[in-house]
């Protein structure tokens, strides 16, 4: 995946400058979300890869695009298939998205707990993790029974782990040595 980010790093970055320089953020967002959906398909990958010439499969893709991209982001695509990049989108939407979280600056929040997160929680952890963290914050919440209690936040390379199944294990390692 590394190598994919790579390659779509530039363009990611051309599409973002774009969608700034035209005010056309989420719409280039929606655009490239799409676009990544039609690329992670199995059978559009075995299309993408078959034996029926660039030209074909670029115009594939674009019919099945269809409306949901406009003329800029056909040109997107047709660029990205010009050089054999169309596998690519998805590490191109995951860029473009995290040059928007930067610009917005905004942070995605990954919490994991033991139970379900009620509004008021989320919403107070919401407000802890911004002041933290000193930006906006997206929280994605999931729930692992496994972690017995406590929370388990990860934020970019941060990670707060506040969950009882830690502090047990931690525990059990103090009393062993």
């Amino acid at each position: 995946m590394s190598d994919l980010t790579t390659v779509a790093r530039p363009y990611a970055k051309a599409a973002f400058d774009f969608a700034v320089e035209q005010g056309a953020l989420q719409e280039w967002h929606e655009m490239l979300v799409f676009a990544a959906q039609v690329a992670s398909d199995d059978t559009m990958q075995v299309f993408l890869k078959g034996a029926v010439g660039r030209d074909k499969a670029t115009q594939v893709f674009l019919s099945v695009c269809g409306e949901q991209l406009n003329e800029k982001g056909q040109n997107f695509i047709k660029v990205l298939a010009a050089n054999e990049r169309l596998n690519a989108l998805p590490a191109v939407l995951e860029t473009f998205s995290s040059l928007r979280a930067d610009y917005d600056n905004e942070v995605s929040v990954d919490v994991t707990s033991a139970v379900a997160l009620s509004d008021e929680q989320q919403a107070k952890l919401s407000a802890a993790l911004e002041k933290r963290l000193a930006r906006k914050v997206k929280l994605n919440c999931s729930v692992d029974p496994e972690l017995m209690g406590g929370l388990y936040i990860q934020a970019g390379d941060t990670v707060i782990d506040g969950t009882l199944k830690s502090q047990l294990t931690k525990l059990s390692n103090t009393l062993q040595s």
